[in-house]
Formats: C-alpha cells, structure tokens, sequence
C-alpha cells in the first residue's frame, strides 16, 4: 500500500491510499476514516460508493469521521472500477464501465480480465483489513449501484459481515434499467448468472440473513420506481421472513444530502452490531 495523502480530523485522521489488486490485476484506490490510533482499531466498515463515484465522494461528503469519533471502528472506501484500461467504450457512458463495475465478477471479453469487483471487495479489501489494520470484525453498507453491492455481498457471505445496510439501493437489478444494461455487458445473456447478484433473487432462493437488513429510502428520489425498486425487496422480504427495516423519507433525494441526513443511524447501527 502506498499512502496518497491524510488529513487530521475529529481526532482521528482521514487517509488515501493507492495498491496493486490481486482481484483486478490494476492499481486500485481507497480510503479510510481511522477515529483513533491504528492499532486500536477492531473493527470496520466497507462502504461501498455508486455510479460515478470514486474512494473520495462517502469521506468529503457524507459526515462520517465527526460520528465515528470515540470508537474503535474505522471505514474503508474503495474505488468503484478499475480506471484506465484502455477499453474501447469504457468512459462512454456513466452507468457502464469506469465507476460503474456494479460490484460483479465480469464474465465477458473484454471486461472480465479486469472488472472483477465482486472478488476485489470479498478477497482484496477483506484481506487488507485483517493484515494491514488487523481489524477482526467487519460490517457493510453502500449508496445507490453501491446500495445494491452491499446486500448482495452481505447476503451471499453472511457468515463474513456482522450487519448490512443501504441507502437507495439498487435492489431488483434483474428488472431496472441500470441493471440489465450492466449484466448485459459484464455477464452476457446468462439470467441465472444474473440473479446471483439480484438481492430480491438471492433471498428468494435462500440466502438470507438471520439479523435485520436496513434501508434508508427517499421519497423524493428521482430513480425510486424505475431503477431502484425497493417495493419489490420489500415483498421479497415479507414472503420469505428476512428481516428488513425499509425506511422512506418524505422529500429526500438520491443526493449525498439525503445521506448525510441519516448516516448517524447506520453509523449506530453498524457500532452496536460490531460491538
């Protein structure tokens, strides 16, 4: 790891770092937010970023070191994909490509040498937080395509993470836009590949969480019934038993206002679990 840039907050310090991934075979980025000295750090928090975002936007925008002061919990950020590969069509568009890798294990030429984000999360990011910050208990939570990793990834390696949560996840991505256009290009046309990335799907198949999922969702959101479809997890949820506590927030959008709005009860939440 090679540290970037830190910056001295709340007591505690904010820090960028940049690494060679085994997962993708790139350099990756991430951030922390350390409340206390590294080696009394125990436990920590991946937050996981959506569509053109990067390891910067949850650390600059959303609030998070004033309220992790005191503990012993840090956050870490990674990137949302691999950067500069060259790809032909990779920074065409905003929910394809560069910071959009939908946190799935590509499959497809020529983006699966690289974009295997799935991996790069569970193996490459878990690993550096045992071995570099030698923290022993982890949790997840994520905005938006970040939203959606976060459940997936919380659902599929439940034994890893102590508690999930999610703001406007992408929750159904089988039947949104956003969805079918990036497991089209990372997955091909393989629909059982698809759901293994569908938290409506998963649940329905069995993989669910003895613990409660939570949810924070606005009203106001202007991808709530096109693309986000929390209405479809919610009956997922009621017909199959998983917990789910699925907030809606009269006027609040998909913005990083919205988050920081309510980021101390994830904040909260993520603490007790870990505790």
């Amino acid at each position: 790891m090679k540290l970037l840039k830190e910056h001295s907050s709340f007591g505690g310090k904010t820090q960028f770092f940049e690494h060679p991934s085994h997962s993708t075979k790139t350099q990756m980025k991430f951030s922390v937010i350390l409340p206390c000295e590294k080696d009394e750090v125990d436990s920590a928090i991946i937050w996981l970023s959506g569509l053109t975002c990067n390891e910067e936007n949850f650390v600059t925008k959303a609030g998070a070191q004033g309220l992790l002061q005191g503990s012993k919990t840090m956050i870490i950020c990674p990137d949302t994909s691999p950067r500069r590969l060259e790809i032909a069509g990779e920074d065409d568009s905003y929910d394809f490509g560069s910071a959009a890798g939908f946190y799935v294990n590509a499959t497809q030429a020529p983006y699966r040498e690289n974009y295997q984000m799935y991996d790069y999360i569970t193996h490459d990011i878990v690993k550096i937080l045992k071995d570099e910050f030698k923290v022993k208990k982890l949790s997840i939570m994520g905005h938006s395509m970040g939203g959606h990793g976060a459940l997936v990834i919380g659902l599929r390696e439940a034994a890893l993470f102590k508690s999930v949560s999610a703001f406007s996840p992408i929750v159904n991505p089988l039947e949104c836009p956003w969805g079918k256009k990036a497991f089209t290009g990372y997955l091909g046309d393989d629909h059982e590949l698809w759901a293994k990335y569908d938290s409506c799907d998963l649940i329905r198949s069995g993989h669910m969480r003895a613990d409660t999922l939570l949810i924070d969702q606005g009203l106001a959101d202007e991808f709530l019934e096109s693309q986000l479809l929390s209405k479809n997890l919610s009956q997922v949820c009621e017909s199959t038993g998983q917990k789910l506590e699925l907030r809606f927030h009269e006027g609040y959008d998909h913005s990083y206002y919205f988050i920081s709005s309510y980021l101390k009860g994830h904040i909260d939440f993520h603490v007790q679990a870990l505790s």
